[in-house]
């Protein structure tokens, strides 16, 4: 295993502890009742795909499912690498801003509020911004011939869920969340 690899493993480990903490720290609070969750396979289907991705990372990891890494792309492969750990804790701490909000489902807790502060401050979905991210770079990091793929086929996914949420959402907090959208990105700042 090279180096970078090396640092892409240890990147997801970390990860993977600090967001069982969050999660932890989500539902060891009050857990707050569900007040409506739309019935849909963008609920079920990118947490399928993100898991896939994992078991991919780890095996490209070890040189599984990969070009083979010749000098000339190194400089691609450090890019990737820094695009994904960079994007990694970002979305970390967009997942953070959260709090009591925070849940891999598409759902309106009873207690649920709108963030507005944070990455939320300029982009509605920075979270799956990040995650757009951290699979294409990771798929470059580790020259992964199969994460690739599924991260554009994520995508057009994300962008759906997306939408689902914000029509969920719009249907809770109606002329609020209309006047947040006027002042935020969908997935970048400043392109509604």
């Amino acid at each position: 295993m090279d180096t970078i690899n090396l640092l892409v493993l240890i990147n997801l480990v970390l990860s993977f502890i600090y967001n069982i903490g969050l999660t932890k720290e989500v539902v060891s609070g009050k857990f707050s009742p569900v007040k409506e969750k739309p019935n849909s396979y963008l609920q079920s289907l990118p947490l399928w795909l993100a898991s896939i991705i994992i078991l991919l990372i780890i095996l490209s990891s070890f040189q599984i499912g990969t070009l083979n890494y010749d000098k000339n792309l190194e400089s691609l492969r450090i890019a990737g690498l820094i695009v994904y750990i960079i994007f990694t804790w970002l979305q970390y701490f967009s997942f953070k801003s959260l709090g009591k909000n925070h849940s891999p489902d598409i759902l309106i807790k009873k207690e649920h509020q709108l963030v507005t502060k944070g990455f939320y401050k300029i982009c509605r979905h920075p979270q799956y911004l990040f995650q757009i991210f951290i699979d294409l770079g990771v798929s470059f990091a580790t020259l992964s011939y199969l994460i690739f793929p599924l991260a554009l086929i994520e995508i057009p996914l994300l962008i759906k869920r997306a939408k689902l949420e914000e029509a969920l959402l719009e249907k809770h907090f109606g002329q609020t969340l209309i006047d947040y959208k006027s002042k935020t990105g969908f997935f970048l700042p400043f392109i509604k």
